[in-house]
């Protein structure tokens, strides 16, 4: 790849594929307090079909992960049950500084648009000690309206988007 290339970023449902590639998925230690590794997430889309992993694909390559959770995971967060909520979202270490997660967060509308046409709003739950997420998240187009939660890591905001 020349110094002007840039690979493309896509998302995709997980597909067994892909499990071999996310086993040496790496985070930083101060992610790996407020994310999920894909595999452990994988574990829980197994048994919870209201959970929907993806892959976000640099290339062919699946540099980065997440969960859409329905109605089961929303309804913690929110009374809308058409929202979606977005979980155990990271970028692979290796990856990260390369524009995958803002791309990524630009491509998650019309993605949700097009394989979950009933919802019109995307929810997450980001730990408000996790700044570098939250401006991933909010330059990606999410608000914060002020509502609070409270997860293992103490106190979280809740980031809506309008689809």
């Amino acid at each position: 790849m020349s110094i002007v290339e840039k690979e493309t970023v896509s998302l995709q449902f997980y597909s067994p594929e892909y499990k071999g590639l996310l086993e040496n998925y790496s985070l930083l230690n101060e992610q790996k307090r407020y994310t999920a590794f894909p595999l452990d997430a994988l574990q829980k889309c197994e048994t919870e079909p209201d959970r929907h992993p993806v892959v976000i694909l640099y290339g062919a390559y699946p540099a980065g992960f997440f969960v859409l959770h329905g109605w089961e995971g929303v309804k913690e967060f929110s009374d809308n049950e058409n929202a979606i909520l977005l979980r155990a979202y990271s970028i692979n270490s290796t990856f990260q500084g390369k524009g995958i997660a803002t791309d990524s967060m630009r491509l998650l509308p019309l993605f949700i648009k097009e394989n979950f046409q009933q919802k019109n709003e995307i929810i997450l739950a980001v730990n408000h000690a996790n700044l570098i997420a939250q401006k991933v998240y909010k330059k990606g187009g999410f608000i914060d309206k002020g509502i609070r939660a409270m997860g293992r890591e103490g106190e979280m905001l809740i980031l809506h988007m309008d689809l």
